[in-house]
């Protein structure tokens, strides 16, 4: 289905962005027991974004402490802006704000986060966009509120008209049951002024609550690119529906009627809980900032090819590796925990 009129737009990540959205963990979300090397994590990951010149916008339930963990950790501040709010969790990426452009400027979209399916709690998840604005923020740029329910993680842009998506994640009934695939693609088409949606039927990831996100499976990248997670190991839980998915995306063609360039990135080794849990470690899950690409690493002879791959399809960034061991034991990587902020929404951004 395609969208004829469309007077507003989904940027692409690669798109030039004003500041990375983040919220701090603290003892009252699940990380109490890896709250120490969350902060690590979490550290090495805002350090690498104020580096490369770019501004972070950080909740922080304690911002006392969070401010003396990176001045103990020198990070400088210059860049970083701080906001006392308390949130359920940290997964910026699907409670955060999804900012289109329209004909008067950048617009904020406040989906409703009702924690995967209501999986989980997140009744202050769902109203941190409204507060983040409350306490300016976002300086003057209009938030619309809207009452569909949908995460960040769900929805990839080519920033051209664009969409890719998954059928398992978007098609949930315990998201928008009341929609057909059709009303909810029309509303996404009109809400994103997006032309079409590709529809993965195929790929999901141990370990993973959120119903099959495509953040973890395949991302847009310039030139009519995308860079989806593979794998080659026949032994393999994830070989078969990975190995569909991966015919899925090669049939797919661009809005010129060609086929996509495919980058294909390794599968970490599988890693496990204490339990004995498979956990979600992929290298989809990276991030885009101006200057450089942030790319998840898991201690895994793969580490370094894959950050290859993704130089290549980003050829024009600096790549730079973050260490997410600790993130995939709660289930999420990288660009889980963040929301990039597109250009003219915060201000004193650079």
């Amino acid at each position: 289905m395609t969208n004829p009129s469309a007077p507003i737009r989904l940027p692409a990540e690669w798109e030039p962005q004003d500041a990375i959205l983040l919220a701090w963990p603290h003892p009252g979300t699940d990380w109490a027991p890896l709250l120490s090397a969350a902060e690590e994590v979490y550290c090495r990951t805002i350090a690498a974004i104020t580096k490369a010149g770019q501004r972070v916008v950080l909740i922080a339930c304690d911002p006392v402490h969070v401010r003396a963990v990176l001045e103990r950790e020198r990070i400088s501040l210059q860049e970083i802006a701080l906001y006392p709010l308390c949130c359920d969790d940290t997964w910026t990426r699907d409670f955060g704000p999804m900012t289109v452009y329209g004909a008067h400027g950048p617009e904020l979209l406040d989906f409703v986060f009702n924690g995967w399916g209501n999986k989980f709690s997140a009744e202050r998840d769902n109203v941190a966009t409204a507060r983040l604005a409350a306490l300016g923020a976002f300086g003057s740029t209009p938030v619309r509120t809207l009452p569909l329910i949908l995460e960040g993680g769900s929805i990839e842009s080519d920033g051209c008209g664009t969409l890719l998506t998954t059928s398992q994640c978007l098609l949930t009934p315990t998201r928008n049951p009341h929609l057909s695939k059709s009303e909810l693609e029309t509303t996404l088409l009109e809400q994103f002024g997006a032309q079409r949606i590709l529809w993965l039927d195929h790929g999901h990831l141990q370990g993973d609550d959120t119903d099959a996100h495509i953040d973890t499976l395949a991302r847009f990248a310039p030139n009519d690119t995308i860079v989806y997670q593979g794998c080659d190991d026949a032994t393999d839980e994830h070989y078969q529906p990975l190995q569909k998915m991966a015919r899925e995306l090669g049939q797919f063609r661009t809005g010129d009627d060609r086929p996509y360039r495919l980058f294909e990135l390794p599968l970490p080794q599988a890693q496990y809980d204490d339990e004995g849990q498979r956990l979600p470690a992929t290298y989809a899950n990276f991030l885009v900032i101006n200057r450089a690409v942030l790319v998840p690493t898991y201690a895994d002879p793969a580490d370094s090819v894959a950050q290859t791959i993704i130089g290549r399809a980003f050829p024009e960034r600096t790549i730079i590796g973050i260490d997410c061991r600790t993130l995939i034991q709660q289930h999420g990587s990288l660009h889980c925990i963040t929301m990039q902020i597109p250009r003219g929404v915060v201000p004193c951004a650079r």
